[in-house]
C-alpha cells in the first residue's frame, strides 16, 4: 500500500473538561487513514511544548483556531508526499517548520495531534494494531504495563484542595492486568465510602478521582491506607502507593507552601516530610517530588531514597531527552514520565524512553489532566514497552477508555505479557515493607 500522505484535516474538538482541542485526520495515497486528538495539561512544567490557543475572551482565550489553520496549511503543505512510515522524518520535519524550543509557532497541541495521527495512519497501512506497529517500528517487545490510578485528586486537578496533585495505587501483585483493574475498583469504592461516612465527599476531582476535604495532606495517605484495608488488601502487599506530590506547583522562591496546613518549608523539611512519609506508609513512587528548578533538592532525595523508592521526573525532565541524560549525570530521578504532548512528537517520546533506559531510568507513559477518548498511550505503553501507564483514575470515560483499551491489547498479547511487579522489584515493594514498617 503506498504510504506517502496525500492529506490532512484538522477540526475542532473538546476535552474532558470542556475546553477546545485539536483533532487531526490523516490520509495516505494507498487510502489508508489516522486520526488523532491532543490532550492538555493543568500541571505544566515551564519546559514543555505548549499549545497555541487563540486568546481574548471568547471560549476563555482557549479556541484553538490558529492550530487549526497551522494543520490545515502550513502542516499539511510541508507533510505532503512524505512516507507515513517514516515516523522519525515526519517530524524531524515538523520540528524544522515550529522552529522554535517549546513548539509555539505552530503550537505543540497541533504538532501532537499530527505527529500520533500519522502514526495511525502508517499502523492501518500496515493492517496492524497500533501497538504492534510501534513494536515493530522501534523494534521493541510489546507487554501490558502496570497501572498507576489516581484514588484522590488534588493540586492543580482538584481546585488546591490538597496540595499533593495525586494519591495513587498500583497493583504489582497482581497476576494480571484485569486483575489489578478489579483490585483498584475495590479501593476506589471503598475509598468513596470512607470519604461519604465521614460527611467528606464532594465529587471528583479532573481526573476521576475523589475531590475530598482533608484537614492535612497526610490525612488523605491515612485514608488511603484505610481503603486499601477496606478493600480487603494488606497494604505493602499486594497494593503499594504512588504519589505526584507536583511540587512545582506550590514551590516559591525556593521554598514549599503547603497551603492547607498554613505552614512554608524549606527544600530540606521538604525532603524531611517525605522522607517520614516513605518511612511510615507503603509508598513505592513519588513525582517530582521538588520542584523543576529545585536540582539540589532533587539531587539530594534521589541520594536518600533513590534505592527504597521510584523518583519520578515530569516537571523536572518534561519527556525531554536531554535533561533525562542530564539528571542521570547529576545522579537525580530513576524515572521519566512521558507524554507525547509535553515532547510534542512521537519520535521525542521515544527518543526520551531511549534515554531513560540507556540512564537506568524506568519509563511510565502518561495521559493528561485535559484528555479525551483517544487511546494512542494505551498502545504507546505497550508497543514501546514501556512497563508502566498513568491515565488518572477509576472513573469517567476519557480515562476508562484507556484502561479498557489495554484489556483489548491484553487479549491479544495474553495474560503473561502482563509486567506486574516487574518494574519494581527493587523497590519498596520488592523488598517486602507492610505499612509502618
Amino acid at each position: 500500500m503506498t504510504t506517502e500522505i496525500k492529506l490532512l484535516q484538522a477540526r475542532r474538538v473538546w476535552d474532558s473538561r470542556g475546553n477546545p482541542t485539536v483533532e487531526v485526520t490523516v490520509e495516505l495515497e494507498g487510502g489508508a487513514r489516522g486520526r488523532a486528538i491532543a490532550p492538555a495539561g493543568a500541571s505544566r512544567g515551564t519546559r514543555e511544548a505548549v499549545d497555541l490557543r487563540d486568546g481574548g475572551s471568547r471560549l476563555r482565550g482557549l479556541d484553538v483556531q490558529g492550530a487549526l489553520t497551522n494543520v490545515n496549511g502550513k502542516i499539511a503543505a510541508a507533510l505532503k508526499g512524505l512516507n507515513a512510515e517514516d515516523q522519525a522524518g515526519v517530524d524531524a520535519a515538523l520540528i524544522a517548520l515550529d522552529g522554535t524550543p517549546l513548539k509555539s509557532a505552530l503550537g505543540g497541541n497541533a504538532m501532537v495531534a499530527t505527529s500520533l495521527a500519522v502514526l495511525h495512519a502508517a499502523a492501518d497501512a500496515a493492517g496492524a494494531p497500533l501497538w504492534k506497529h510501534v513494536a515493530q517500528t522501534y523494534q521493541g517487545t510489546a507487554s501490558i504495563p502496570l497501572p498507576e490510578i489516581q484514588i484522590f485528586g488534588g493540586g492543580a486537578h482538584a481546585g488546591r484542595r490538597v496540595d499533593v496533585q495525586d494519591f495513587m495505587v498500583m497493583v504489582p501483585g497482581a497476576g494480571s492486568f484485569d486483575e489489578a483493574l478489579e483490585v483498584t475498583a475495590e479501593i476506589y469504592a471503598a475509598a468513596g465510602a470512607i470519604m461519604s461516612q465521614k460527611g467528606r465527599s464532594v465529587g471528583v476531582a479532573d481526573e476521576g478521582g475523589w475531590w475530598p476535604v482533608f484537614d492535612s495532606n497526610e490525612e488523605a495517605l491515612e485514608t488511603l491506607v484505610a481503603a486499601i484495608e477496606a478493600a480487603g488488601e494488606k497494604p505493602g502487599e499486594r497494593v503499594v502507593i504512588s504519589l505526584d506530590i507536583a511540587a512545582s506547583e506550590f514551590a516559591e522562591d525556593g521554598r514549599y507552601r503547603l497551603a492547607l496546613e498554613d505552614r512554608t518549608l524549606s527544600s530540606d523539611e521538604m525532603i524531611a516530610m517525605l522522607g517520614s512519609w516513605i518511612n511510615s506508609y507503603p509508598i513505592a513512587s513519588i513525582e517530582d517530588p521538588l520542584a523543576e528548578d529545585d536540582r539540589a533538592g532533587m539531587c539530594a532525595f534521589t541520594k536518600a531514597y533513590g534505592e527504597r523508592v521510584q523518583i519520578i521526573g515530569d516537571d523536572y525532565l518534561v519527556t525531554n531527552a536531554k535533561l533525562v541524560a542530564a539528571a542521570a549525570e547529576d545522579r537525580a530521578c530513576n524515572a521519566v514520565l512521558i507524554k507525547v504532548n509535553q515532547a510534542g512528537t512521537v519520535s521525542e517520546s521515544v527518543e526520551t524512553l531511549a534515554a531513560a533506559w540507556k540512564a537506568g531510568y524506568r519509563g511510565i507513559v502518561s495521559a493528561r489532566s485535559g484528555e479525551t477518548e483517544d487511546v494512542s498511550i494505551s498502545h504507546l505503553s505497550a508497543g514501546l514497552n514501556a512497563g508502566q501507564l498513568k491515565v488518572g483514575s477509576f472513573t469517567r470515560s476519557e480515562r476508562m477508555a484507556k484502561w479498557n483499551e489495554c484489556l483489548r491489547i491484553q487479549d491479544e498479547l495474553g495474560e503473561n505479557a502482563f509486567v506486574g511487579g516487574a518494574p519494581l522489584v527493587d523497590t519498596w515493594w520488592g523488598k517486602g515493607r507492610t505499612a509502618g514498617a
